[in-house]
């Protein structure tokens, strides 16, 4: 069993600025467990019990839809180089979309990247060390541009354009609310 902490901590928090990766884990209470991984350097620190961090566009957008029902939420960060190490914080999120007031608060800390959609808002209850000793060891070469480039090449218009027809329901046909508070017609998956 790991060691578990009450807040993340100077260590971990070093840890965790280190990382290239990170995957979080959500679930509404009925539907599919999304596991997602996330890079571009988009989570920040904020104290020892928060982290935030900036969603990108992308095909679907589980993790908004899972918290609209269910704000519980992992993170989950691995040692890939150097001393094992695989760090969970668990918690609690809320989305914070363009249009809510706390979205100009907390963009402005990260990089304007082109495609970013929503910034996630996690109050961390517990967190988790475990030895890692079996994740495999790599070599970081560079973060992948492909999505940034993309969304620049769609712009402002054809991104609102893609969440409205590509990212207001999960595949279990929940609303994510990415354009607007209002619920949306829920889907039915594979429709």
């Amino acid at each position: 069993m790991g060691k578990r902490f009450s807040e993340i901590g100077d260590q971990r928090r070093e840890f965790i600025e280190q990382q290239k990766m990170f995957f979080v884990g959500t679930a509404d209470s009925d539907g599919r467990v999304n596991v997602s991984p996330k890079g571009m350097d988009s989570l920040k620190v904020m104290g020892d019990n928060r982290v935030v961090w900036l969603n990108m566009t992308g095909s679907g957008n589980e993790t908004a839809a899972h918290l609209v029902e269910n704000d519980r939420m992992t993170i989950m960060f691995c040692a890939f180089e150097g001393s094992p190490m695989i760090l969970r914080l668990f918690g609690h999120a809320k989305v914070i979309h363009p249009r809510d007031s706390g979205w100009d608060g907390l963009f402005p800390m990260f990089r304007a990247i082109p495609g970013a959609r929503q910034i996630m808002d996690m109050q961390v209850d517990l967190v988790q060390e475990s030895c890692g000793m079996a994740v495999p060891l790599f070599d970081f070469n560079d973060q992948r541009d492909l999505l940034e480039n993309w969304a620049g090449r769609k712009g402002e218009q054809g991104l609102h354009e893609y969440w409205e027809n590509r990212n207001q329901v999960s595949i279990d046909g929940k609303p994510t609310r990415i354009i607007s508070d209002e619920s949306v017609p829920i889907a039915t998956p594979g429709h």
